[in-house]
C-alpha cells in the first residue's frame, strides 16, 4: 500500500513538472523549502493549535460553568415551587377547556411571585405525564402551555435531575421535576441567556485569536527574519566562495583583502549559533586560502625547480662539451700518427682535461650532497685558525695580491660543522677575489664572535660586481664577463665557486651575503656558535643606491710582467726546496694571533 502511495505521489509530481516545464528535481517539497520559510510556518501551526486548545478549554470550562450555574438556579427555583404546592391526591386533574385543563383550583401554588421571566412550572402526573404546565412571559402575567409544548416537557422523572428539552416556540430548557408526598412539580428555565453567552464567548474568542495570530505570526516572521540574517549573509558567503575559480593561479590571492570573501565581524559572535558557524566558515577559508597558497607555492617552487634542473644539466653539458672535445680532439690527432702532436704534449694535455671534467663532476656531486643537507664529518671548528689558514695558502698561490688579516680575536671562534668545507668557503672567496680583482688589490678577511654567531668577511678594493650580475652571484654557472676579470686569469673556472660556498654556508646552518660597489666588495659569511639555532635566510645581495666609486691604483703591464715573474720565481724556489729538504728560513714574527696550523709557506 505504502510503495503503491509513493509511485502515486511521483507520478503526481513528474505531471506537476512537465504542467511547468520544470525538471521534477525542481519541485520543492516541504522539506526542500527554506528556513525562512518553514520557521513561520511551523510557528503559525503551533499558534494555531494553541489558541485552538486555549478556546477549546476557555469554552469548555465557562459552558460548564453557566450550565452549573443554570442548574443551581432550576433547582432553586423548583424547591420555591415546590414549597407553595397543595397535598393533593393522585390522579389526572378534571376539568378542562378547548386550550387546556382548567388551574382556577388546581395550579393557584404556580402565581407565586418572584418567579424569573420565562420560567415554566407545571405539575406532573406518576406515568411522567406533564397534566398543566405555564410559562412567565414579558408581560409577568403566567400563561398556559399548550398540548405540543407540554408534550415536550413528558417523561420527565420526579428525582430532581435535569433534562435539557426544546419547547415549541419558547426554546431551549433546563427542566427538572420534584417530588414532595403525592404531587410533583416541574419546573424550567430557558438556557438562551447561557447559549447567547456562550455564543458571545465563542465571538470573542474568535476574534481574539485571529488578531493575536495575526499579531503574533507577524512578530514571529520579523523576529525569524530577523535572527536568520546574519545566516542568510553566512550562507551567501559560502556561496560566493563556492563560485571563487579556485583552480587558477593567484585566484586567491595573498591577503584577505584580495583574496576569498569572509564572512564580517558581526555575524562572527560566539554567542548565537549563526556567529559560530561564521567564525567557523573563516577559519575553513582560511585553511583553504592557507592550502592553496602552498600548493600555488609548491608548483612554484617545482617550476622553479625544473627551470634550474634543466639550466643545471645545459650548463654542465656545455661545460663538459669543451674538454671532452678537447680530449676527443688530441685524441684523433694521435690516432693518426707521431707527426701530428707531440705524443707527451696530447697526454698532458688530455690529463689536465679530464682533471677539469673530474673536477667538475666532483663540483656537481658534492653540490647534490649538499642540497640534501649532508655532511661528511661535523665536529668543532676554530672558524679563526681556519681562516689564517687560507689567507697563507692564497699568499703562497696569489702572491701579486696584498692579503691581510683583520680584526684579532683573543680566543677561538668555534662552530660546529665540517672543517674542510668551512675551509673551501673561505678558499673559494679568496679564490674569487684573486681571479676577478686586478693585481694589487687588497684582500682583507677577518673573522668576528658574539655570543650567538660567527661571521667571516672576506672585503676587497677591487672594480666591484655589476649590479646586473649582484642577484645571481651565487646562482650554480655564474661568471663575470671576462672583461672585468684579471688577463691571467684564463677562464675563471665553471661558475660553481660560490654557489659551493653559499651551500655549505647553509647546510652548516649558515647564511651567506654580499654587497658591492665600485671599489668596494663585501662577502659576509654568518655562522650559528655552538647550541645555537640555525640563522634564517635573508636578503643577503645588496647594492648601494648611489655608488661612489673610489679610485684604485691600475698597475701598468710592466708592473703586472714583474709581479708574476716574482711569482713564478717563487714557486720554483718552493719545489726546489721540497725536492732538496732544505731547511726554510725562519719567517718574520707574524701580524696575526692565529697562524696556519699545516701551511709551509711564511711571508
Amino acid at each position: 500500500m505504502s510503495s503503491r502511495l509513493r509511485l502515486r505521489e511521483r507520478h503526481r509530481v513528474r505531471l506537476w513538472a512537465q504542467q511547468w516545464g520544470r525538471s521534477s528535481r525542481d519541485h520543492r517539497s516541504p522539506r526542500g523549502r527554506s528556513l525562512r520559510s518553514r520557521l513561520p510556518l511551523f510557528v503559525g501551526v503551533a499558534l494555531v493549535a494553541v489558541c485552538a486548545v486555549t478556546a477549546l478549554t476557555v469554552f469548555l470550562v465557562q459552558r460548564a460553568y453557566l450550565l452549573g450555574d443554570l442548574d443551581q438556579r432550576v433547582t432553586s427555583a423548583a424547591e420555591r415551587v415546590q414549597g407553595g404546592t397543595p397535598g393533593r391526591t393522585s390522579g389526572r386533574t378534571q376539568g378542562t377547556t378547548e386550550a387546556g385543563p382548567a388551574f382556577d383550583t388546581d395550579l393557584t401554588f404556580l402565581d407565586q411571585r418572584g418567579q424569573a421571566v420565562g420560567t415554566i412550572t407545571g405539575t406532573l402526573e406518576a406515568d411522567g405525564y406533564v397534566s398543566a404546565a405555564r410559562v412567565v412571559p414579558q408581560d409577568g402575567d403566567p400563561r398556559n402551555l399548550g398540548a405540543a409544548q407540554r408534550a415536550a416537557l413528558d417523561g420527565i422523572e420526579a428525582d430532581g435531575s435535569l433534562h435539557t428539552r426544546t419547547v415549541p416556540g419558547l426554546g431551549t430548557y433546563r427542566v427538572t421535576a420534584l417530588a414532595d408526598g403525592g404531587q410533583a412539580v416541574l419546573t424550567g428555565l430557558p438556557m438562551d441567556g447561557v447559549r447567547d453567552m456562550i455564543r458571545s464567548l465563542i465571538v470573542v474568542e474568535a476574534v481574539v485569536a485571529v488578531v493575536g495570530l495575526a499579531a503574533a505570526s507577524c512578530v514571529c516572521a520579523v523576529v525569524i527574519r530577523r535572527q536568520l540574517r546574519p545566516l542568510g549573509r553566512v550562507a551567501a558567503t559560502a556561496v560566493e566562495v563556492s563560485r571563487s575559480p579556485l583552480d587558477r593561479a593567484g585566484a586567491t590571492g595573498l591577503t584577505p583583502a584580495s583574496g576569498l570573501t569572509r564572512v564580517s565581524e558581526r555575524d562572527t559572535g560566539p554567542g548565537s549559533e549563526a556567529g559560530q558557524v561564521g567564525a567557523a566558515l573563516n577559519r575553513l577559508i582560511d585553511h583553504v586560502e592557507s592550502s592553496l597558497d602552498q600548493r600555488q607555492r609548491g608548483e612554484e617552487e617545482m617550476h622553479r625547480s625544473e627551470e634550474r634542473i634543466r639550466r643545471l644539466l645545459a650548463d654542465a653539458s656545455h661545460e663538459l662539451r669543451t674538454p671532452l672535445a678537447a680530449i676527443a680532439g688530441y685524441a684523433e690527432l694521435m690516432n693518426r700518427g707521431a707527426g701530428m702532436i707531440e705524443p707527451t704534449l696530447a697526454w698532458r694535455r688530455i690529463s689536465a682535461e679530464s682533471a677539469r671534467m673530474t673536477g667538475l663532476v666532483e663540483d656537481l656531486l658534492l653540490l647534490a650532497r649538499l642540497d640534501e643537507g649532508r655532511l661528511p664529518h661535523s665536529a668543532e671548528a676554530d672558524l679563526a685558525a681556519l681562516v689564517a689558514e687560507a689567507v697563507w695558502d692564497a699568499r703562497a698561490t696569489g702572491s701579486d695580491h696584498d692579503w691581510q688579516l683583520g680584526p684579532l680575536l683573543d680566543t677561538p671562534a668555534l662552530v660546529v660543522g665540517d672543517e674542510a668545507r668551512l675551509h673551501q668557503v673561505v678558499a673559494n672567496l679568496l679564490a674569487n677575489a684573486r681571479m676577478h680583482t686586478p693585481v694589487g688589490t687588497t684582500v682583507v678577511t677577518s673573522v668576528e664572535a658574539t655570543d650567538e654567531r660567527r661571521v667571516i668577511r672576506v672585503r676587497d678594493n677591487g672594480p666591484g660586481i655589476p649590479p646586473t650580475l649582484l642577484p645571481r652571484v651565487f646562482e650554480r654557472f655564474t661568471r663575470a664577463d671576462a672583461s672585468r676579470s684579471r688577463p691571467d686569469a684564463r677562464s675563471g673556472g665553471a661558475g660553481l665557486g660560490l654557489a659551493i660556498a653559499a651551500a655549505i654556508t647553509q647546510a652548516h646552518g649558515g647564511r651567506i651575503g654580499v654587497e658591492s660597489e665600485p671599489g668596494r666588495t663585501e662577502f659576509t659569511i654568518e655562522l650559528p656558535a655552538i647550541g645555537m639555532p640555525r640563522l634564517l635566510p635573508v636578503d643577503t645581495v645588496s647594492a648601494p643606491s648611489t655608488p661612489t666609486p673610489t679610485p684604485t691604483p691600475t698597475p701598468t703591464q710592466a708592473q703586472a710582467q714583474a709581479q708574476a715573474q716574482a711569482q713564478a720565481q717563487a714557486q720554483a724556489q718552493m719545489r726546489a726546496q721540497a725536492q732538496t729538504s732544505a731547511p726554510t728560513p725562519a719567517p718574520p714574527p707574524p701580524r696575526y694571533r692565529h697562524e696556519p696550523r699545516t701551511s709551509p709557506l711564511r711571508p
